[in-house]
């Protein structure tokens, strides 16, 4: 039997210059155009946080005092860092974020993502309503649901516990809307010849899909752990005890009896923020490639 091959055509440019992708003729002027805009807008970001840096660096009265000035007339001085360190349980706070926020990005990473892969792969009655109310549940304030939220954990008796500040936060519409997206852009054709050699959906989603999805995955545990880790508002309603509180409710605890002092509110904000600027610092690669990868799924 004779066989035919196709031979891959060669391909010519017979075109105008006119015809080169807009990415490949980028010029040297646009890149430094670029460059420029993007230092601006990093500048533009950075600079607030610089501000708080020296002004946590300030004594008290150096920080109130006018006119306001980058660099202290007596010199930096560690005095904001020590009474906020000396004045409350930071240690125990800081576990306390650490835990609840790890729990509650593990929790919410095992429900988006199966919620996720059974709308997308999974054909059942109610599929298109319930994505249709994950959809619409994302414009919701959060706010809105404080009051039922803390009735529940009162009627459960959770209220001043680890599971009070956890469980109203492992519910993400958005993650699942995302992960849902990205799980439609792996080929159905590897879970089919999973299917005729036997294996099950779960363990289909385990070790097909699951180890396929990494990086979307990390980025959004790490989106949600920030999310956790910066919130306030629930933990400061669902917690009384001072060794349950979460750092960013156990720093404002930190009051003085002379109004406001603004070297320690900035002290205690750099703190606050410090273990998320080492999360993005370590894990920014994965950051960047989850949200690129979720961008080209998109598309």
């Amino acid at each position: 039997m004779a066989t035919t091959t196709l031979s891959r055509p060669k391909l010519r440019f017979k075109g105008s210059v006119a015809d080169i992708p807009a990415r490949q003729k980028r010029t040297p002027l646009s890149r430094i155009l670029a460059t420029v805009i993007v230092s601006v807008l990093a500048v533009a970001w950075l600079i607030p946080f610089a501000w708080a840096t020296l002004t946590a660096l300030k004594s008290e009265t150096e920080a109130a005092s006018t006119p306001i000035s980058w660099i202290p007339a007596s010199g930096f001085t560690l005095d904001a860092f020590t009474k906020v360190l000396g004045s409350g349980n930071i240690p125990t706070w800081t576990l306390n974020s650490l835990f609840t926020s790890a729990a509650i990005t593990a929790i919410t990473l095992v429900i988006s993502a199966s919620v996720a892969y059974a709308i997308s792969r999974i054909d059942f009655r109610g599929k298109d309503l319930l994505m249709g109310v994950i959809i619409a549940s994302i414009i919701v304030p959060p706010p809105v649901l404080i009051i039922p939220l803390f009735q529940q954990m009162q009627s459960l008796n959770l209220i001043d516990t680890y599971w009070a500040v956890i469980l109203p936060q492992v519910i993400h519409s958005p993650m699942v809307f995302v992960l849902k997206k990205f799980f439609d852009q792996i080929p159905r054709e590897l879970e089919e010849a999973a299917l005729m050699d036997g294996a099950g959906r779960l363990r289909i989603f385990t070790t097909i899909v699951l180890p396929l999805s990494r990086p979307i995955l990390a980025a959004v545990a790490i989106f949600v752990f920030i999310g956790a880790w910066n919130n306030f508002l629930w933990p400061f309603i669902a917690t009384n005890e001072s060794s349950l509180l979460t750092l960013p409710v156990g720093l404002q605890t930190i009051k003085s009896a002379y109004g406001i002092q603004y070297a320690q509110n900035m002290a205690s904000a750099l703190l606050a923020a410090l273990p998320l600027i080492l999360v993005f610092l370590f894990f920014q690669r994965q950051i960047i490639k989850g949200v690129a990868t979720t961008g080209l799924a998109g598309t």
